[in-house]
């Protein structure tokens, strides 16, 4: 039967800071694309809003309107 090898301290050290390392890096990714996220989800908000506007801003002059927007229940 061999021996077990014997793992020295050094390798120990290196794949605990390199586990440190990614988890880390994930994290730090993970949060930057959640504010990425948010960011997208305001401009398509706002772009969505400037649309509707100016559909129903259309439509309202057609009719004769007040030029509010339509309340939908």
């Amino acid at each position: 039967m061999k021996p077990r090898q014997k793992k020295s301290r050094t390798y120990y050290y290196f794949w605990s800071i390199a586990t440190v390392a990614v988890v880390t890096g994930q994290i730090y990714v993970g949060n930057g694309f959640r504010r990425m996220a948010g960011s997208a989800d305001g401009i398509s908000a706002d772009i969505n809003l400037l649309i509707e506007t100016m559909i129903f801003g259309e439509v309202n002059k057609i009719t004769g309107g007040d030029g509010r927007m339509p309340i939908i229940d």
